[in-house]
């Protein structure tokens, strides 16, 4: 079964589903949004039933086709694109949609319509969008601010000590998605992580593990984080053996500290927009 622009094997049952949507892209950083997602597939063994048709939503001189050739031989060539997936949970919890995928580079009205569709096949009512933007945050922050559909969706995020966030500027599908959502009645929640500049090049599984039991929680599913916990531990071990012995990463952590303005419209407008050179951690965890 195929509609222009996708590719549907089979739609699953489900019983009370939520959409949890996570895109490569411009709303990615640390991979967190994208990563959530793919953490998700591969710990609740996710099975796939639907896939996006790349030539109608992405433009292959912005994303190239990936490919693997070995010894003049090309093996695979893997365009740009997404997949959903399905998760059945315990009766008295929500099953899973879940949308892994590059953001689109074109349509992104048809591509919504598109996903509302399938929402509207398999009765999902609450859609969940991932983000995550560079901050001037420290590593052991746990920083989450969002938007939602409606004033008692925006105070539950509220209670989860989830930053309402007050923002003007260029945007990402995420918008398109709360925007349209809202007009035609589902319950649509953006959630952004803030991410430390000076890791980039690594992944911050600290939050990671915060973000899977925070969505586990607002959707009602059981998640166990302890693998991302742990690889978090052994990450942070290494930053602070890193920070203690080079003053240079003395200096940023502690200008940090001072200068830091946690879940701010101007945090969230600078890190996406910002060309500024600042350390970069994996300089230091990777041997030269």
């Amino acid at each position: 079964m195929s509609k222009a622009g996708i590719h549907i094997k089979e739609l699953p049952q489900l019983s009370n589903p939520v959409l949890i949507a996570g895109f490569d892209g411009w709303g990615n950083a640390l991979n967190i949004s994208n990563g959530m997602v793919a953490y998700l597939i591969r710990r609740l063994k996710a099975k796939k039933f639907a896939y996006l048709d790349p030539d109608t939503f992405y433009r292959y001189d912005e994303q190239r086709p990936v490919v693997d050739i070995a010894e003049g031989k090309l093996n695979t060539l893997t365009p740009p694109g997404g997949s959903f997936y399905a998760v059945e949970t315990d009766e008295d919890q929500s099953d899973l949609v879940l949308l892994k995928a590059n953001e689109p580079n074109l349509r992104w009205f048809k591509f919504v319509d598109l996903l509302f569709s399938i929402c509207q096949q398999l009765q999902v009512r609450t859609i969940i969008t991932l983000g995550s933007m560079y901050d001037n945050v420290l590593h052991t922050d746990r920083i989450l601010s969002g938007i939602a559909s409606s004033p008692e969706l925006l105070a539950d995020l509220k209670q989860k000590r989830i930053k309402s966030i007050s923002y003007q500027g260029p945007s990402a599908i995420h918008s398109i998605i709360q925007s349209e959502g809202m007009k035609k009645g589902f319950e649509c929640i953006s959630l952004w992580s803030h991410c430390p500049y000076y890791l980039q090049g690594t992944t911050h599984f600290g939050i990671l593990s915060y973000l899977g039991e925070l969505i586990a929680g607002i959707v009602n599913f059981q998640l166990d984080t302890l693998d991302l916990q742990a690889n978090w531990k052994k990450l942070e071990d290494q930053i602070n053996s890193l920070v203690a012995g080079n003053s240079e990463l003395q200096s940023l952590i502690s200008n940090l500290r001072k200068e830091k303005v946690k879940g701010s419209a101007a945090g969230l407008r600078g890190a996406a927009n910002s060309d500024e050179k600042i350390i970069n951690l994996q300089d230091f965890l990777e041997p030269k």
